[in-house]
């Protein structure tokens, strides 16, 4: 016996499976550890010869594993069988019952048996023949190397041998060359190895994938390099490269859509800026814009190429792709572009619906809006939509377009702003406007930019906000805008001036003209002109009058502080000449001197002595110094005013504010007042001050003369001797018996009646350490200054309160601190 046909398979190292095929028809198996061994064999009859009793050998084996299951085929001259190794005993199928030769026998990586017979190479499955391929001249070897097939041919009528290396994949002779006798063909260590028949051994390798593709394509022959890279499961990167080259020739032979079809492979790894460029021509519009739709939708595309993809579209005028592209399924899902980008595009190219549902579905409500007022002026269709938003983000369109609404939409714009800032329109949310909840809705003072040429309407919102919302974190700043508001005099109203044809005026402007443009204004035009200078007056007037009804509500009398900024208010009284501002705001800061100065500004003498009246009562609080500041200006004033001077010289009597001599100094500088009207005033002053001289006399005596009769006594008890005769003691009223003390006051007591206080008189010692304790107090007195400049302010009369002094002999002692005397 021969041994035909040879092979082995390694299972697991050290496990081996080796067949061994032989010219008697029979496959000798060993399976096992050969080095060891530990083997089993067995034999596989393949079929018995025509005649009965010789065999065919056996031509060619190979091995197949799927798995666990092991299986070999077996081919003869005449049969091709196929055995199951793992079922025992191994089970035979015979696939065909044609074969072949020896050395025409291969595997290829699909685990395919492959057979060359002379008109063709046939593969075969375990199922039976698979493709054949039809190749001219008998086949000497048959081989298999990286998925292609050799085949060693021989022709008929030179009987001169050829290596063919077929791509089968891509239908081509890979490389072909001519060989010699040839004794052995073996594929290992990476090349094809043919033995020749005169023991030279030829080796041939396989050439890298560039040089493969640079001569492909230098025959042009891009479809097979780009089967070759990826049957070469190349990486993307080089593959988009061999695309690209191929899109290139197409380009060059001006095969536009067949090169885009390239262009478009290569997404993801081509600079879409290079395919792009090449396109741009009007042309190719198509082309390219098919490009740009696979690029968004993959979601590689940049704003600019969503500029240029749906230009390509307006230019076109294709709405139904711009609606596809726009509008993809029914708005669910991300978008895939830059929404900024297509809502410009579209919005410059006149698609105004396009860039709205864009915004709307992107959830850009700022965009949304500035489509709606800007481009298409439709105002109720926009506060509809924002009344329909979230609190906060309602809010944020309103700061941003909210002059705009203003404008054309005033009264729905201040009433969506009353909501969004107390919540009327959501019972369920709205709490009370002294709750917690009032800080997290918008403040009416972010929104004061908006009104900024309707102050008007701003007047209106914010007057509606206070009568809904009284305890608001932001009632300083709203009462600080609405008294500027209330007390400007230029604050325009456009709809009084639409009214009548006329722009607004200034009332200061207006008054007294009488030209206009050059030309002398009609009597038609004087009664308008007139007509409106009376209706911008009352406006003035009824700001002010509601200005002056906030300065008070704002600052009633149990608060402190107003509810507004005081510096502010008095610097818009001020600037406006709002005078019954600057009195109410005056007198709450008891600032009584600048209540009298507006009033003689104005030259209002009935008022500037009401005022006195009020606040120069010094039982209510008020300054009485304001009397001989009022006599100042009467004096100073220079008219005839002698109907205000007595009646100011009335109350200056009745309170006794100012000295006399004051009143007539200061009356006299008026060189229009006479003196019959001080007479009567003068005349009663000093009947009144002869009396109290006579007092005063009267006093004057009484004290001397009890003085003298002291003076008497102190000298008596000094130089003369003191008889005591009392017989009874003050104390008990017994009998004085011995012992017993007389004291100087004539007073005596039994010394047993006196206990241990035998140094002063019981009866007079009351009366002593009263004058005692008074003296220790003026002297107290006299060292708290702060006491006596508080008695001298507080007094009508500090000539009276200092004369007490000296007459108590408080300030009469002078101490000379040490060192300083000269």
């Amino acid at each position: 016996m021969q041994i035909t046909s040879f092979m082995v398979l390694e299972e697991a190292p050290p496990i081996l499976l080796i067949a061994i095929g032989l010219d008697n028809g029979f496959v000798y198996c060993i399976k096992g550890d050969i080095a060891r061994e530990r083997i089993t064999r067995f034999k596989l009859q393949v079929e018995a010869g025509s005649d009965g009793n010789t065999s065919l050998p056996i031509t060619g084996l190979g091995f197949r594993v799927e798995g666990q299951a092991h299986q070999l085929f077996a081919v003869t001259p005449s049969s091709v069988s196929l055995f199951s190794l793992h079922v025992q005993p191994p089970r035979r199928q015979t696939l065909h019952q044609i074969g072949c030769q020896t050395n025409v026998v291969a595997m290829s990586d699909r685990m395919d048996l492959i057979i060359g017979r002379p008109e063709a190479v046939y593969f075969y499955e375990v199922d039976g023949r698979g493709p054949c391929w039809a190749f001219d001249g008998e086949k000497k070897f048959v081989g298999w190397f990286r998925g292609y097939l050799i085949c060693i041919i021989e022709d008929q009528r030179t009987k001169k041998n050829t290596l063919n290396v077929y791509d089968l994949k891509n239908r081509l002779i890979a490389h072909s060359m001519p060989v010699g006798d040839v004794s052995h063909l073996v594929t290992e260590w990476g090349y094809i190895i043919l033995i020749m028949g005169d023991k030279r051994i030829l080796c041939i390798g396989e050439k890298d994938m560039e040089s493969k593709l640079d001569m492909l394509f230098k025959k042009n022959l891009y479809t097979v390099a780009i089967n070759l890279v990826q049957s070469q499961q190349a990486d993307p990167a080089s593959t988009a490269e061999v695309l690209r080259k191929y899109g290139d020739h197409l380009y060059g032979k001006q095969e536009y859509d067949e090169a885009m079809s390239q262009y478009i492979n290569t997404i993801g790894h081509l600079e879409p800026s290079y395919v792009i460029q090449k396109f741009l021509d009007a042309k190719c519009i198509y082309n390219l814009t098919n490009y740009l739709e696979k690029l968004h939708d993959r979601g590689l595309a940049s704003k600019d190429h969503t500029t240029l993809l749906l230009n390509c579209y307006t230019k076109l005028k294709d709405v139904e792709k711009l609606n596809h592209f726009i509008k993809d399924e029914d708005g669910i899902g991300e978008i895939k572009f830059d929404v900024e980008t297509a809502i410009r595009v579209c919005r410059a190219a006149g698609y105004h619906e396009h860039a709205m549902f864009v915004a709307k579905k992107a959830g850009r409500h700022e965009l949304y809006l500035k489509i709606l007022l800007e481009d298409l002026g439709r105002y109720d269709e926009a506060l509809q939509y924002i009344s329909g938003l979230e609190a906060n983000q309602a809010g944020l369109t309103v700061k941003e377009y909210g002059k705009i609404l203003v404008e054309h939409r005033p009264a729905e714009t201040v009433e969506i702003l009353l909501r969004l800032c107390t919540d009327i329109g959501d019972p369920k949310t709205r709490r009370g406007s002294n709750s917690m909840h009032l800080l997290t809705v918008p403040s009416p003072m972010d929104f004061v930019n908006i009104f900024v040429h309707s102050p008007q309407y701003l007047m209106e919102f914010l007057e509606n906000y206070i009568k809904l919302v009284k305890d608001s974190p932001a009632q300083t700043e709203i009462h600080n805008t609405l008294l500027e508001l209330y007390i400007s005099n230029d604050l325009s109203f456009p709809s009084i001036s639409q009214e009548n044809g006329f722009e607004n005026y200034n009332i200061k402007e207006t008054k007294g003209k009488e030209t206009a443009n050059g030309y002398k204004l009609g009597s038609r035009e004087k009664a308008n002109l007139g007509k409106e200078d009376s209706k911008l007056a009352k406006n003035i007037a009824d700001r002010r009058r509601k200005g002056l009804s906030l300065l008070k509500s704002a600052w009633p009398p149990e608060m402190e502080e107003p509810l507004y900024d005081v510096d502010l208010a008095l610097i818009l009284c001020n600037t406006n000449a709002f005078k019954d501002g600057l009195l109410f705001l005056y007198e709450k800061l008891k600032l009584y001197k600048e209540v009298i100065s507006c009033y003689k500004q104005a030259h209002d003498h009935e008022g500037l002595i009401a005022c006195c009246k009020k606040l120069g009562d010094s039982s209510q609080g008020g300054d009485p110094s304001l009397w001989g500041d009022l006599l100042k200006y009467f004096g100073e004033l220079g008219e005839d005013c002698s109907k205000e001077v007595k009646e100011v010289l009335t109350y200056v009597e009745k309170e006794d504010v100012v000295p006399p001599i004051v009143v007539l100094q200061t009356l006299s500088k008026n060189p229009c007042l006479t003196l019959s009207v001080v007479k009567d005033y003068i005349a009663r002053k000093l009947e009144q001050e002869s009396k109290l001289i006579e007092d005063d006399r009267k006093s004057i005596d009484k004290y001397q003369e009890e003085t003298e009769l002291m003076k008497r006594e102190i000298e008596d008890l000094k130089t003369n001797a003191k008889v005591f005769q009392l017989s009874k003691c003050t104390a008990c009223t017994f009998t004085l018996d011995l012992p017993a003390v007389h004291f100087m006051c004539m007073h005596s007591f039994h010394l047993r009646c006196l206990g241990d206080n035998e140094k002063e008189c019981p009866e007079c010692a009351p009366e002593y350490r009263s004058v005692m304790e008074a003296k220790q107090k003026l002297e107290q007195n006299a060292r708290d200054h702060d006491l006596f400049f508080r008695q001298l302010r507080g007094s009508k009369d500090g000539f009276s309160v200092i004369a007490d002094y000296f007459s108590k002999g408080i300030v009469s002692k002078t101490t000379i601190p040490p060192g300083n005397g000269r």
